[in-house]
């Protein structure tokens, strides 16, 4: 299970908890901390809908690659439609990235609504509940930090990739370096990855 699904659940549970510790005079600060996870869960839905498309452009734009790299120079032409097709999918994959990093820092800022929260409820079990969740939000939004650099670095290796492919007079060892390139930062993107999963 992913972490997101495990924070999911277990904002989910403690939400659920929260909402029957909660008394009906004032909003007490288990019906406060309710709310909030709430909004973050409901604000992380933009991440998650980034997901699905980037999966279906990184593997479409892995098709092209392995496309142009069966192609040789003879098929000058070929290569370099390609590699314009495949550019164009970088800036998609671009866009998506960018709108799932903006999900995540706007969920971000409003679970620092929670770190008040936290400090008003009494019940002992309950908060050292609510303080592990902080815990484990504060380290995933860490790492996601991380994998959004690192995946955006990949993707202007991917794009410089291939605009040297274009190149004629492309030689052996500078296309191999750009390729050491592409496969190191995407080696720390996996490694970010498994992190958050």
């Amino acid at each position: 299970m992913s972490i997101i699904k495990k924070i999911s659940l277990a904002i989910i549970m403690m939400a659920g908890v929260l909402s029957l510790a909660g008394c009906l005079d004032k909003q007490s600060p288990e019906e406060k901390m309710f709310e909030a996870l709430e909004k973050v869960v409901s604000i992380e839905k933009g991440f998650e809908d980034q997901q699905d498309p980037l999966v279906e452009l990184e593997k479409k734009e892995k098709e092209i690659y392995e496309q142009i790299i069966s192609l040789g120079m003879k098929e000058y032409d070929q290569i370099v439609k390609l590699a314009d097709e495949a550019l164009a999918i970088a800036d998609k994959r671009a866009e998506h990235i960018d709108k799932e990093s903006e999900s995540i820092d706007e969920s971000e800022k409003e679970f620092e609504n929670v770190d008040k929260i936290i400090d008003e409820i009494d019940d002992a079990d309950l908060k050292k509940q609510a303080t592990e969740l902080q815990a484990t939000m504060n380290e995933r939004y860490e790492i996601h930090d991380k994998l959004y650099e690192n995946y955006k670095q990949g993707l202007q290796y991917d794009k410089e990739l291939y605009e040297i492919l274009k190149d004629k007079e492309l030689s052996f060892e500078k296309l191999e370096e750009q390729i050491n390139k592409v496969n190191e930062v995407y080696e720390v993107v996996l490694n970010n990855n498994k992190k958050i999963q």
